[in-house]
C-alpha cells in the first residue's frame, strides 16, 4: 500500500463533532512515544486489564509503531493525558473463498471511558474509521469483537464463528489416521522460523483467516514480557509434524497445568494448532490426546466443525463448550468486494442493499461465470431476465461474503427479501464455501 495510512488525517466533521462536547480527537504518530505509551495504558484500562509494565510498554510500541492510532482526550479531567477513548487500525490480509487474499482494514482497540459514554464518540470513532479506509485503497473493514451489540449498527456482519473445545483424553481412543511423517520438539526460535511458513499455506485455503503478525507469534511462544508471570509447569511447549518427505506441515503450541492433588488430571491448553495437509491436522491431534498425565485438554478459538470428533472412539470426549462470533465483516466498496472472491456456482443477482452510514447503498448487479469469478455493475431500471433479486443491508451482506451464513437462514429470518422466487436458495448455492468461515486469533 503507497499511501502513508498511519497519518491520514481524521474529517474536519469528526474532529469539530467531539469538539462540541469538550473533546480532542487526534492521531498520535509512532514518533510520540510518550504519547502512544499514554494511549496503551487506556487501551488497557478499557479492557479492564492491569497497567502495563514498562518492559510491556516497549514491546506493545514496537508491535503498534505499523499502525494508525488515534485517542480522544478530555483536557479538563484530572489525568487530561490519558486519552478516555482509543483506536488503532491498519491493512491487513484476509483470506477469501477459492481466491487471493484481500487487504482488508483491520480495526482493533476500539474502548471509550464509562464516564463518557453516550457522548457519540463510538459512533465518530468507527464512522472515521470506514471513511479512513476507503481513502485508504481498502474494500472491507474487519474487527474481532468482545460484545455483540455495537458493531451491526456500523454496517458490521457477523461473518465467522469460532468455538471452545474441551476433550476428555481419557476415553477418547484415536482411530483416526496414523500418518508416516513424525511429530517432533522444536524450539521456540524454529517455531519463529517455520510456523509462519506453514500457517501462510493453511490460511490461504481458509476464508477468514488473517495474516499473523511477528509479535503475535512472540506472544503465542510465551516470548512477551506476560510469559515471565506464567508458573514453571505451564511452559509453552512447540511441536512440528513433518512429513515422509521431510517437509514442515503442521505446528502446535501447548501448555500444561499440573493437578497439585492427581498428577495424571493434568490440563493442556492448545494455545496454537495450524495444520496444511489432513495427515498434518490427525497427526497433532493424535500426539496432544495420547500425551500422559493429562486428562483434559482445552482448544479456544477452534473451528465449529473440528474433524476431531470423528477420528475418536468416544466422539462425544469431544465436544464444544462455546461457540461465538468472532470475525465481523464492514463492507465499503461493495463491486470490489464482490469480485475479489470465487462463487461455487453460476448464477446472476439483482442486490438491492441499503446503508444506513450511506457508505454503500443501491442496485448491484453481480453475474457469476462458469469459473466462479464475478463481474459488477450498477444496475436501473427492471430486474434482467432470469436474475434473483434480493434486498438486503450491507451488514447482512458481509455475513454472508465469507461462505459460512446460510441466505435461506437470514430469508427467514426476515434479514434479506426476496424478490423472486427461490432468489436465497440460489444465492446460498453461489455464495456457499466448502470450507467453514474461520479466524483462529484475535486483532
Amino acid at each position: 500500500m503507497s499511501i502513508d495510512f498511519a497519518r491520514i488525517p481524521h474529517s474536519a466533521a469528526a474532529v469539530d463533532n467531539l469538539a462540541t462536547s469538550g473533546l480532542r480527537l487526534s492521531l498520535i504518530p509512532k514518533e510520540d512515544t510518550l504519547g502512544r505509551a499514554a494511549w496503551l495504558q487506556a487501551d488497557a484500562q478499557g479492557f479492564h486489564e492491569a497497567e502495563h509494565s514498562p518492559a510491556k510498554v516497549t514491546e506493545l510500541l514496537e508491535a503498534c509503531a505499523p499502525h494508525r492510532v488515534t485517542g480522544v482526550w478530555d483536557d479538563s479531567a484530572e489525568r487530561a493525558g490519558l486519552p478516555i477513548a482509543t483506536a488503532r487500525s491498519w491493512p491487513m490480509a484476509l483470506s477469501v473463498p477459492g481466491a487471493t487474499p484481500v487487504t482488508a482494514w483491520a480495526i482493533s482497540s476500539v474502548t471509550v471511558a464509562p464516564t463518557h459514554r453516550r457522548r457519540g464518540i463510538a459512533r465518530t470513532l468507527l464512522t472515521s474509521e470506514l471513511l479512513t479506509a476507503r481513502e485508504a485503497g481498502c474494500s472491507i473493514a474487519m474487527l474481532t469483537v468482545t460484545e455483540a451489540t455495537i458493531y451491526g449498527r456500523y454496517g458490521f456482519g457477523p461473518a465467522a464463528w469460532a468455538a471452545r473445545w474441551e476433550i476428555a483424553t481419557a476415553g477418547a481412543n484415536w482411530v483416526g489416521s496414523r500418518p508416516a511423517g513424525r511429530v517432533q520438539f522444536i524450539t521456540a526460535e524454529s517455531a519463529l522460523r517455520s510456523g509462519p511458513e506453514v500457517y501462510e499455506r493453511a490460511r490461504a485455503a481458509t476464508p477468514g483467516e488473517v495474516e499473523l503478525s511477528p509479535y503475535w507469534w512472540k506472544v503465542l511462544l510465551g516470548l512477551n514480557s506476560a510469559s515471565t508471570d506464567e508458573a514453571a509447569n505451564s511452559t509453552v511447549r512447540a511441536v512440528r509434524y513433518d512429513d515422509e518427505d521431510g517437509v514442515a506441515q503442521g505446528i502446535a503450541f501447548y501448555t500444561v497445568t499440573a493437578d497439585e492433588q492427581v498428577m495424571a488430571n493434568g490440563t493442556l491448553t492448545l494455545k496454537f494448532l495450524v495444520s496444511a495437509t489432513d495427515d498434518a491436522y490427525a497427526a497433532l491431534w493424535q500426539f496432544l490426546i495420547e500425551i500422559d498425565l493429562v486428562c483434559t485438554i482445552n482448544a479456544p478459538l477452534r473451528a465449529v466443525d473440528e474433524p476431531l470428533p470423528w477420528q475418536l472412539r468416544d466422539g462425544r470426549a469431544a465436544h464444544k463448550v462455546g461457540e461465538r462470533d468472532h470475525l465481523w465483516l464492514r463492507i465499503i466498496d461493495v463491486p470490489a468486494t464482490l469480485t475479489a472472491r470465487r462463487y461455487s456456482h453460476p448464477d446472476e443477482f439483482l442486490l438491492t442493499i441499503t446503508d444506513t452510514l450511506g457508505l454503500a447503498n443501491g442496485n448491484v448487479l453481480l453475474t457469476i461465470a462458469e469459473d466462479g469469478s464475478a463481474t459488477t455493475c450498477a444496475h436501473t431500471g427492471a430486474v434482467p431476465h432470469g436474475a434473483a433479486h434480493l434486498t438486503l443491508t450491507i451488514a447482512d451482506l458481509g455475513s454472508l461474503y465469507l461462505g459460512g451464513v446460510n441466505a435461506e437462514t437470514l430469508a427467514s429470518a426476515g434479514r434479506l427479501w426476496e424478490h423472486t422466487p427461490h432468489a436465497a436458495a440460489r444465492l446460498e448455492r453461489s455464495f456457499h464455501s466448502t470450507v467453514t468461515p474461520r479466524t483462529g486469533s484475535w486483532f
